[in-house]
């Protein structure tokens, strides 16, 4: 699907039900989109995927939400201007119905990988409508009434109730395609009944009279019809074409040149052509009287050109096949594919096995030889003759395309605009060739952009949280209130590293030393914070600061604390470090913890703890770890091995009994 569905979702999920609901939809979907590209193509299932995710969320039903995202897409293209579009289709809701394939088809030009559906108006009455939808995707039933509903209250002024009254292969909550257990393809069909006011539609409908002039006029013959549109045809209610125009007939030859060439009349028209629009119909009487106003694309079947298909047209004896001789048109057609032939020989299996439009874009794929024509028309019925009519025109871009697939200019219709698109598409190729490039130019570099602004964010943040814990710098960056949050029991580590610096060396040796040395020292102590256990807090001089318990709440705070301060000297006894020496203090207790500063603002932690732990860094031994009293207790009755150093006078504090740490409880 293109981003301009998910768009619409995410603003309108946004605007009704707040920003911290679609995080939450995003975060249980595992969605990595912060924002949606309107012409880029996502998967399907992403938009089940959210709406289960809603539903989870707000306690709202699967289908209901399937439904709010239909109507909030047809709020959100508005933005586009496509409800302009929309109001053009016609005075009432009926028109509009009719004329949903047709604006589909329409919009194939700006979105080429569309995967449209088709529906069809399929009956009237002053009570509402029922429409027949046909789609590759499942699940998506609920959407479309959604769109239903919001078009006809924003752009009719009508409420509706929709509802499905047959559904065939269609899976609530999946995109996937409907599952085939046979070989053949599968489509999901959906009847709706549609109940609204449509009584001023029908009344217009039925009371509609010729006027008096127009029953006077004389009768048009058929013959009338062909020359008009000359690759028209007529098709009765076996679906056999009876009539055709010249132009179609001449180029059916040229494509086919080993069939007969009479017997394209009588045939039947599948047989002949390949529904590409709508797509999935069944082309039956039935079917297509009721879908008058949808346009068609009929794509003419070819056999391939080869000599041996030629040879055998040659030597047909058609006079067994009908007492007619062949017309001038036919004859001309056979030249031209015998002179077409032999400049371009190609072999059976290579004609046999081009396919002209890609499935997937339904867009004309580059082939050998002639290209297959495409034809776009509108079912007309002819009451006099009881047969309907295809009026269409040929679908032909630019010279280029005209040459593939064999015609001239004098070949399209004189009275259309059809001659004067061609030669238009031809003479403006070249500059909507350099503005598309410079679009795509522009489009790369959009990209580049944005993935750098996404490159400077990702280390703007992995910055922002190397100073400020994560949970800290989510509430600052929601505008909230800075305010210290207050901690009952944490465990804080003082670290100081000794003997840095070499007497030996002058000041500027000895500095440049010192700092290397604290750099692989401290670095070495950030590979042991684990976090959330432990933060780092501050580096001062030669000493690091770390907590247990804050900012967010540990109970185990004493445990991790002292884990940490034993993995560190069993890191640095490994390794030689010279004279260099670590000493560790421990101590628990309440803080303050907050956010201090606005340039460069730092985490800090306030209150005696921090004071003790300190102190129990300063008196204690290289090589040693020193915990207070209180903490040496805590870790005691959970197994950890200490040993009483005895009593320590304190700066400040006096004489304190403190523990040494020896080993963890595993030890």
């Amino acid at each position: 699907m293109y981003g301009m569905l998910y768009e619409s979702v995410q603003h309108y999920v946004q605007e009704e039900y707040g920003v911290d609901i679609w995080r939450k939809v995003c975060h249980i979907i595992d969605c990595k989109h912060n924002s949606f590209k309107t012409h880029q193509i996502y998967p399907d299932k992403l938009m089940p995927d959210i709406a289960e995710a809603l539903s989870a969320c707000t306690g709202e039903s699967f289908d209901f939400c399937m439904n709010f995202f239909g109507r909030c897409f047809v709020r959100f293209f508005s933005n586009f201007g496509y409800d302009k579009m929309i109001r053009s289709t016609g005075r009432y809701f009926c028109d509009f119905l009719q004329s949903i394939d047709n604006i589909h088809l329409i919009m194939r030009f700006t979105y080429p990988k569309m995967k449209s559906p088709s529906m069809q108006l399929t009956n009237m009455d002053d009570n509402g409508a029922v429409i027949l939808y046909r789609s590759s995707r499942t699940g998506m039933s609920k959407y479309l009434i959604g769109q239903m509903t919001e078009v006809a209250r924003e752009f009719y002024g009508l409420e509706i109730k929709a509802y499905v009254i047959e559904s065939q292969n269609d899976i609530s909550g999946g995109t996937a395609g409907p599952i085939k257990l046979t070989e053949g393809p599968l489509t999901v069909i959906v009847k709706y009944r549609l109940d609204f006011d449509n009584r001023e539609y029908m009344a217009k409908r039925v009371n509609t009279e010729a006027h008096p002039s127009q029953l006077k006029m004389p009768t048009v013959k058929l013959d009338v019809f062909l020359d008009l549109f000359p690759f028209t045809f007529v098709l009765n209610h076996d679906m056999k074409i009876t009539h055709a125009g010249e132009k179609i007939v001449e180029t059916w030859i040229m494509h086919n040149p080993g069939a007969n060439p009479k017997s394209f009349i009588g045939t039947h028209v599948m047989d002949l052509f390949q529904c590409r629009r709508p797509k999935d119909t069944t082309i039956d009487w039935d079917t297509l009287i009721q879908m008058r106003a949808v346009l068609f694309e009929f794509e003419l079947i070819r056999t391939g050109h080869n000599r041996a298909a030629y040879d055998a047209v040659l030597n047909m004896d058609f006079e067994n096949y009908d007492e007619m001789d062949l017309n001038e048109a036919q004859t001309m057609a056979l030249a031209k594919a015998q002179e077409f032939s032999e400049s371009h020989p190609l072999d059976d299996d290579e004609a046999a096995g081009e396919d002209e439009i890609d499935p997937a874009t339904g867009e004309r794929r580059s082939s050998q030889g002639l290209r297959s024509i495409l034809l776009k028309g509108q079912m007309f019925y002819i009451k006099d003759v009881d047969s309907l009519i295809f009026l269409c025109s040929p679908l032909i871009e630019n010279l280029d395309e005209l040459h593939g697939i064999g015609l001239y200019l004098n070949d399209l219709n004189p009275h259309g605009l059809s001659r004067e698109l061609v030669m238009a598409g031809w003479q403006h190729c070249s500059k909507l060739e350099i503005m598309f490039e410079k679009e795509e130019q522009r489009s790369d570099e959009l990209e580049k952009s944005l993935e750098l602004a996404d490159s400077w964010k990702r280390q703007g943040d992995e910055l922002l949280y190397s100073m400020i814990p994560r949970p800290i710098a989510e509430r600052m960056r929601l505008s909230q209130e800075q305010v210290c949050q207050s901690f009952e029991e944490v465990s804080v580590i003082f670290l100081e590293v000794m003997n840095v610096y070499d007497e030996g060396l002058n000041s500027i040796q000895g500095a440049m030393q010192a700092v290397n040395t604290l750099n692989k020292v401290f670095s070495a102590l950030d590979e042991e914070i684990i976090s959330p256990f432990v933060y780092k807090v501050e580096t001062v001089g030669m000493v690091y600061m770390a907590v247990s318990g804050a900012p967010d709440v540990n109970p185990l705070h004493a445990e991790h604390a002292c884990d940490l301060a034993l993995r560190v000297m069993k890191k640095f006894k490994a390794h030689d470090l010279g004279d260099v020496a670590i000493r560790v203090g421990i101590n628990s207790g309440p803080v303050v913890a907050g956010v201090v500063g606005q340039k460069v603002p730092r985490y800090c932690l306030f209150g005696d703890t921090v004071n003790t732990a300190s102190r129990m860094e300063s008196s204690s031994d290289p090589w040693k770890i020193q915990l207070s009293k209180y903490t040496g207790d805590k870790v005691r009755q959970v197994g950890y091995k200490v040993e009483s150093r005895g009593t320590v006078k304190v700066k400040g504090k006096g004489d304190m009994e403190t523990y040494w740490l020896l080993e963890g409880p595993e030890g």
